[in-house]
């Protein structure tokens, strides 16, 4: 059986931060969400393909952008990336592509509605 070569991947587009989504609101007060760094990335913008475009679209997702990133385990769809356009997405959809070298992960990113605060 043949092996394909690994792909080197570079991310010299930009860094993006990854947040994690956590109450600031004081014990017994309504919750109040605020943005925690968890890192700091380089990234490389890729391109939305047209299956992944519109797969989203049938799941009320508008997807603006994908990035890969050296990978982290702890990075989920619970979190919140900023890139260096500054605008704050939902990650949407975390994936692994085989046969790269560092390994890294894809970040599907869809922009959210309403700001969250940093701090």
């Amino acid at each position: 059986m043949l092996q394909s070569k690994p792909t080197n991947q570079a991310f010299s587009d930009g860094l993006v931060r990854i947040y994690a989504v956590t109450n600031a609101a004081e014990p017994g007060k309504k919750p109040v969400d605020r943005l925690t760094i968890k890192h700091n990335l380089r990234y490389e913008q890729r391109t939305v393909g047209v299956t992944r475009y519109y797969a989203a679209m049938q799941a009320n997702v508008q997807v603006q952008s994908v990035l890969r990133c050296p990978r982290r385990s702890d990075v989920s769809t619970q979190d919140v990336a900023v890139p260096i356009d500054g605008r704050q997405y939902r990650i949407v959809q975390v994936q692994y592509p085989p046969d790269v070298v560092p390994s890294c992960m894809d970040l599907t990113l869809e922009e959210v509605a309403a700001q969250y605060g940093i701090g």
